[in-house]
């Protein structure tokens, strides 16, 4: 008789956290633990630059903007959720294909400024059509406004009606599926021009760029995703993919029958891992560490309120969603907030515990050490402060 395995918090907290190159940092390149994290959450870029480098022996931000503006092993563009990510270049074809595979949920835009299933097409056909010059061309890359009128030529001008509310401002309607032109391999984000976003084509990075099949991809972003965040459960992946919760109860189910993943109690609660990734430390997560903005490990891990424990799950939390404060762990659970302020090299620091006991001396020395390598990683000298960070969430 088969005994199904029994995981704590505790052992699965720490290898989330050993996995991640927050326990150990990291000797890979800042593209392989960029991989590792399932992808950075860049819609604050310099967050995402904080994200990797901090898992990275010796890294700092240029080594990240090298690996994306120069080497091109790491490509910004729409990830999971719909949201801008760092992801490694060569997982592109697993991206692609599993994204762009995932049943659509219903379209929160009003009815008015929706575009039909042949309208998207239409838009989709010329995003790639615009941007497919920028493949052999290395200079080349487009603006939004530029391409706002290479896709009204090649449509018409509906595309460009400005009709979408967008940051007091209004954007043109085509853009309601830019998300859906990257996770379909068309397009992704170039250098900015000045203060100008560019897009390119991600052929550019990957010549030859093939989406894998839907199923295969997804099963294979399981399999990857259990193994940075496991064990977890459908719903857990749903939230962490912003899909559907029936479809990801549909796949586990499938993945589980063909022996992808297997099942394990989880602090007394069914849950997965992917199959035959049984090791676990022994030992608990040990130590200080500063997170920043929407980091992989704080937006993922799951269930959140053992990773937000006591007051931690109010002070760190906007209304149960993760990442919105950058956030203290000690002992790899969140403790705390922090902000950082930048005047030339000089980066304040500021850490608010939710209980200052915790910060004992000798954590107290690592928080030091932390905000040191925070300053070191954006290249400037950190001066640490603790006492209370009154900078809202990010929103």
């Amino acid at each position: 008789m088969t005994t199904t395995r029994r995981v704590t918090w505790s052992e699965a907290n720490a290898r989330r956290i050993a996995r991640q190159g927050l326990a150990t940092p990291a000797t890979d390149p800042v593209s392989a633990i960029a991989g590792a994290m399932l992808g950075a959450h860049a819609q604050v870029l310099s967050a995402a630059e904080l994200s990797v480098a901090l898992r990275v022996e010796g890294a700092t931000r240029a080594d990240v903007r090298g690996a994306l503006w120069t080497h091109g092993t790491l490509v910004k563009t729409y990830g999971p959720r719909g949201t801008v990510h760092l992801l490694a270049a060569a997982d592109l074809p697993l991206w692609t294909g599993a994204l762009s595979a995932i049943p659509a949920g219903s379209n929160p835009l009003p009815p008015e400024v929706r575009m039909t299933e042949e309208q998207t097409e239409a838009v989709l056909a010329a995003i790639g059509d615009a941007l497919a010059h920028t493949e052999a061309d290395v200079a080349a890359a487009l603006t939004v406004d530029e391409l706002t009128d290479a896709i009204v030529e090649r449509t018409g001008p509906w595309a460009g009606e400005r009709v979408m509310e967008a940051f007091q401002d209004k954007w043109p309607r085509w853009r309601q599926v830019t998300h859906l032109a990257a996770h379909g391999g068309l397009l992704c984000f170039g250098p900015n021009r000045g203060r100008k976003v560019t897009y390119i084509s991600p052929r550019r990075l990957l010549p030859g760029l093939t989406p894998m099949a839907g199923p295969a991809a997804h099963a294979e972003l399981v399999r990857r995703y259990l193994r940075a965040y496991g064990p977890a459960t459908p719903q857990h992946f749903a939230r962490w993919l912003a899909a559907p919760r029936d479809w990801a109860a549909g796949l586990f189910v499938s993945l589980a029958a063909d022996g992808t993943v297997e099942e394990v109690l989880f602090e007394g609660e069914p849950a997965w891992i992917a199959a035959g990734d049984t090791d676990f430390p022994d030992a608990p997560a040990r130590g200080v560490r500063l997170l920043p903005y929407f980091d992989a490990f704080t937006v993922a891990s799951q269930p959140r309120e053992l990773l937000f424990p006591g007051r931690a799950y109010e002070r760190a939390l906007a209304g149960g969603q993760a990442g919105n404060f950058p956030v203290l762990l000690v002992d790899g659970t969140v403790a705390g907030v922090w902000h950082q302020r930048r005047s030339g090299r000089r980066i304040t620091v500021t850490v608010e515990p939710v209980d200052p006991r915790l910060l004992t001396t000798a954590r107290r020395r690592d928080l030091e050490e932390q905000a040191e390598r925070v300053g070191e990683v954006l290249e400037g000298v950190a001066e640490l402060t603790v006492g209370a960070v009154t900078v809202g969430g990010h929103a």
